[in-house]
């Protein structure tokens, strides 16, 4: 299976003398990631490359099957959730649509992507709340859904369950494991070791800004089509 993104000799060194260096990293369609290393370790810098919002200084950050140089371009592939996502004021569906626009999808898609989007989240009917209205566990899932509009191929996320109270942690983690059945490759960094357990992941252990291990599987996902075709 070709991986979705292949990384090679990828080095990024900052002002401040922290150095990542990843020789060789393959990420499988539908696999589920957890990165995980101790502070400082690298985790958050990774992410960012892998987004493509960190270009390293040496080394290339490939997609599958993606002949395009444009930078703009493969960014649409990917898309990064940041620990503590920001959302816009106004109503829940004003923040799944501002990208949408920007991207100029139609109106009548908009509305149909951020209706699946919500149930996949298990938001439903949430379109017309206040985003000061919700919990810190339902901004995680607005988060991804707004994420999840875009149709990424990889979907990256950085600490999603640091800031959730201990009653949405099970619900949230359930959620990040069905993503998958939809051909979405996720990568989430995490403290907890025990999440990669809880969510079948591959673990990813990063350490002074090498990696220590390296993935060995893909997990077949059945309603990668769906996902697919379900946004056109």
């Amino acid at each position: 299976m070709q991986p979705v993104i292949s990384i090679r000799d990828v080095l990024l060194c900052h002002d401040k003398g922290f150095r990542l260096s990843i020789d060789n990293l393959d990420l499988l369609q539908g696999q589920i990631y957890a990165l995980t290393g101790p502070n400082g370790s690298g985790k958050s810098t990774l992410l960012r490359i892998m987004a493509l919002l960190a270009l390293p200084q040496k080394g290339t950050v490939c997609f599958a099957g993606d002949g395009t140089v444009d930078i703009t371009e493969q960014r649409q592939r990917v898309t990064l959730v940041e620990q503590s996502p920001y959302l816009f004021q106004g109503t829940v569906s004003e923040n799944l649509q501002y990208g949408l626009k920007l991207r100029g999808v139609e109106k009548d898609e908009q509305n149909r992507r951020i209706k699946l989007m919500l149930s996949i989240v298990g938001l439903e009917g949430f379109e017309q709340r206040m985003a000061k209205e919700l919990s810190g566990g339902e901004i995680q899932r607005v988060a991804l859904a707004r994420a999840l509009v875009f149709k990424p191929d990889l979907l990256l996320l950085d600490e999603p369950t640091a800031n959730i109270d201990s009653n949405s942690l099970q619900a949230f983690e359930a959620l990040l494991s069905k993503l998958t059945r939809y051909g979405v490759t996720v990568v989430f960094s995490t403290h907890d070791l025990s999440q990669s357990d809880r969510l079948g992941a591959e673990l990813l252990q990063i350490e002074n800004g090498h990696l220590i291990n390296r993935p060995n599987g893909a997990q077949d996902n059945n309603d990668a089509n769906k996902w697919r075709n379900s946004h056109g």
